[in-house]
C-alpha cells in the first residue's frame, strides 16, 4: 500500500479523476487507488461539496456482521458441535466437558439436546452421551456464508438475531460528480486582512471568502429551568396578580394534629392508614400544640358543636401528636387560618401554597410518593359557593382552561365539596384537574374565626398540568431520578393554554 498521501494531494487527485473521467462510483474504491483511507478522503469530499466544486450522493447500506462470538463459532464451529466432538464414544461428565468447552458448554447443551445429539446414561444425569455419529454443523456454515457477503434466508437471520451472533453495521460511503463550481484547481481565498496583507499592499489582489451571516454563535454556557419551575413561575403569576399571599410551607414534618385532626377528619380515617402516610421514627411526636384550641378540637371530634354532632369516639391526643410527612399543604392552610383567628380585628386574607407533599403510593406513569400541590383560599364574610365557582373560572381560564364542570364530591373538612373537571382538546375528553369546596364550621370555629365568615379553597397537582402542558405521559420523566436532561434543556418556555 502506498504512503498516504497529503489532503492537498488527495484533494489534486479527486479534482484530476473527475476533469477526466467525470464521476466517481464509490468512494471506497477510489481512496483505495489513491492509497489513503476512506476518512481522509471523506474530509476532503465534504470540504469541495461544501463549496458546489463537486456533487456528492451518499450510498448508505446496512449490513449484518458477526459479533466476537460468533466469529469464533465460523472458526471452530457452532457451540453444539464442539460438544459432540468433544464427547469421545464412551461419554464424558458435564465436568470434563465444562472444562474443556468453556463459556461454550451450556449454550452447546442445550442446542445439542435441542437436536437431540446427546442423552444421557440411565440413572447417571452426569455422564453424557453421543447419539449421533456425525453432525452437519449449519450454524457454522450459515455464519461463514455471511461473512463471505452471502445473502441467507430471512429465518436465518432471525434465529441469528435471537441468539445475539450478529449486529447490523451501517456503512456510508459516495459517488461523486462534478459540481457547478467545479475547477482543477480550488483557490485559497483569505479569512482576514492582516498586517502583513496591509504593509505588502497584497490585499488589493486578495480574493475573500463569503462571510456567512446566518452562521451561529458559540452556545452560550448557562443553566436551564425545569418545566416544573416553568409552571410553577407562571402559576404564581397568577395568584399574585389575583391578590393572594404565599404561605409559610417549610415544614415538610407534620404533628397528625395539623395534618388531620385540625381539619375535622377523624382518627380512624383511611387516609391516617400506614398505607397512605409516612410516619416518622424519631421524633415519633410533637408537644408543642396550642392547648386551648386543642381542646376545643377534641371535643368537636368527640361530642360535635356548631351544629355538629361530631364523631362520637374516644379522641386520642398521643395520636393527635404523631409525626409524619404532610400528606397535603392543607395542613399550612390550617395554620394560617388558626394565626388569622387570634388577630384582632379579622381582616379578610387571600392565601396561596405550592410545595411537596408526601404519600405512600405505588409508583407509576402518574403517581410518585412525593409531588407538589398548588392550593389557594379566601377568607371572608359571607362567601358563597357561587364565589368559588366565580374564583376557580377566574383561575383556570388564566391557565388556558376555560371549559369547566363541577361535580358534587367528599371532603372531611369542606361542605359543600367539588371535583373540578376541564375538557382536554387534545384528549377530547374531561379530565379531572383538582379538588374545592367550603371548609366547614366544625373546622373554622374552633379556631376563634368570627361568626359568618367562610373560606373557599381549591386545590391541585403541579405534576399533572405540566405533563399536559409539555406532552409527558411519564411523571417519572418529568420528576426524580430518571429525569432526563436533555428533556429540560430543549424543551421550550411553556406557554399556558396553549
Amino acid at each position: 500500500m502506498a504512503e498516504k498521501s497529503p489532503a492537498s494531494d488527495v484533494e489534486a487527485g479527486l479534482l484530476t479523476h473527475l476533469n477526466s473521467a467525470g464521476e466517481v462510483s464509490d468512494s471506497r474504491s477510489f481512496a483505495s487507488s489513491l492509497g489513503v483511507s476512506h476518512l481522509e478522503l471523506e474530509s476532503v469530499i465534504k470540504s469541495l461539496s461544501a463549496f458546489r466544486i463537486v456533487d456528492r450522493t451518499d450510498v448508505i447500506k446496512e449490513t449484518w456482521v458477526l459479533t466476537d462470538e460468533a466469529k469464533g463459532y465460523a472458526a471452530k464451529g457452532s457451540p453444539e458441535a464442539q460438544l459432540v466432538d468433544a464427547i469421545p464414544p464412551e461419554g464424558a461428565s458435564k465436568d470434563a466437558l465444562k472444562a474443556k468447552l468453556g463459556d461454550a458448554f451450556d449454550v452447546g447443551m442445550k442446542a445439542a439436546a435441542r437436536n437431540k445429539w446427546i442423552g444421557f446414561e440411565k440413572g447417571n444425569k452426569d455422564l453424557v452421551l453421543r447419539k449421533v455419529e456425525n453432525v452437519k454443523d449449519e450454524l457454522q456454515d450459515q455464519l461463514k456464508r455471511l461473512a463471505n457477503g452471502e445473502v441467507v434466508p430471512d429465518r436465518v437471520i432471525d434465529d441469528l438475531k435471537r441468539r445475539k451472533l450478529i449486529t447490523k453495521e451501517k456503512s456510508i460511503w459516495y459517488s461523486l460528480k462534478k459540481g457547478p463550481e467545479f475547477v482543477l484547481k480550488r483557490k485559497i481565498l483569505a479569512t482576514d486582512v492582516t498586517t502583513e496583507h496591509l504593509r505588502s499592499g497584497d490585499w488589493k489582489f486578495l480574493e475573500f471568502k463569503d462571510y456567512n451571516y446566518g452562521a451561529q454563535g458559540q452556545p452560550i454556557a448557562k443553566g436551564y429551568v425545569h418545566p416544573l419551575m416553568e409552571v410553577r413561575e407562571a402559576i404564581e403569576y397568577i395568584f399574585i396578580t389575583m391578590g393572594f399571599a404565599e404561605m409559610p410551607t417549610n415544614n415538610y414534618v407534620e404533628s397528625s394534629f395539623w395534618n388531620f385532626d385540625a381539619l375535622f377528619q377523624p382518627q380512624q380515617h383511611p387516609a391516617r392508614d400506614s398505607h397512605d402516610t409516612f410516619f416518622l421514627k424519631a421524633p415519633a411526636a410533637t408537644k408543642l400544640l396550642p392547648e386551648d384550641y386543642l381542646e376545643k378540637v377534641k371535643q368537636i371530634h368527640q361530642s360535635g358543636g356548631y351544629g355538629s354532632k361530631g364523631y362520637g369516639y374516644d379522641w386520642k391526643r398521643e395520636e393527635a401528636e404523631k409525626n409524619l410527612l404532610r400528606t397535603h399543604t392543607t395542613a399550612v392552610s390550617a395554620r394560617m387560618l388558626y394565626k388569622l383567628a387570634q388577630e384582632k380585628p379579622f381582616a379578610p386574607k387571600r392565601y396561596y401554597s405550592i410545595d411537596r407533599v408526601f404519600r405512600n403510593e405505588a409508583v407509576d406513569r402518574t403517581h410518585l410518593a412525593e409531588f407538589h400541590q398548588i392550593e389557594g383560599l379566601i377568607c371572608d364574610y359571607g362567601l358563597t359557593l357561587g364565589d368559588l365557582i366565580g374564583v376557580l373560572e377566574d383561575f383556570f381560564s388564566s391557565l388556558g382552561m376555560s371549559k369547566l364542570r363541577f361535580k358534587p364530591a367528599y371532603n372531611p373538612y369542606t361542605e359543600p365539596s367539588m371535583e373540578i373537571f376541564s375538557y382536554h382538546d387534545g384528549l377530547k375528553k374531561w379530565v379531572e384537574i383538582g379538588n374545592s369546596g367550603m371548609f366547614r364550621p366544625e373546622m373554622l370555629l374552633p379556631m376563634g374565626l368570627p361568626e359568618g365568615v367562610n373560606v373557599i379553597a381549591w386545590g391541585l397537582s403541579l405534576e399533572r398540568p405540566t405533563m399536559i402542558l409539555y406532552g409527558i405521559d411519564n411523571i417519572r420523566d418529568l420528576f426524580g431520578p430518571k429525569v432526563d436532561f436533555n428533556l429540560i434543556k430543549n424543551s421550550p418556555i411553556c406557554r399556558l393554554g396553549m
